[in-house]
């Protein structure tokens, strides 16, 4: 597969090969949605995948959970810079920042990058606290 729907498909493929054979990941880590109210992109996340998210394999490895960016800096994770943009998606795993994925580029190219940053971060995501 060439083009974005074939990035966003192999980054899936990687995601659910890594939960397929890492089960010590399960819980581990969090996915922090850093959002704005009054953010456009965040609404179309919302509408797009934040009602499934719950329901996904992705969502065994990282739990979400939101932050307003307008109330809260950190939301208590120690990040590697400041958020600057919403949606800001940041990979947490033991309190820290692994991974982070700036803005919201459609469906097909969010599930391919949040693939790829659960592969790519695989080790620190099943690392004990």
């Amino acid at each position: 597969m060439t083009g974005r729907v074939g990035q966003a498909v192999r980054g899936t493929l990687l995601a659910a090969a890594v939960l397929a054979t890492s089960p010590a990941i399960a819980r581990a880590a969090d996915l922090v949605m850093f959002h704005s109210k009054s953010c456009p992109w965040c609404a179309a996340w919302d509408r797009d995948i934040g009602k499934v998210y719950d329901k996904t394999k992705e969502a065994r490895v990282l739990t979400l959970r939101r932050v307003d960016a307008d109330r809260e800096t950190d939301g208590g994770v120690k990040l590697a810079r400041p958020v600057e943009v919403t949606p800001t998606f940041v990979i947490v795993a033991c309190g820290r920042e692994i991974g982070r994925i700036i803005g919201y580029p459609g469906e097909d190219h969010f599930w391919g990058l949040l693939g790829k940053e659960i592969e790519r971060n695989r080790t620190a995501l099943a690392a004990k606290c």
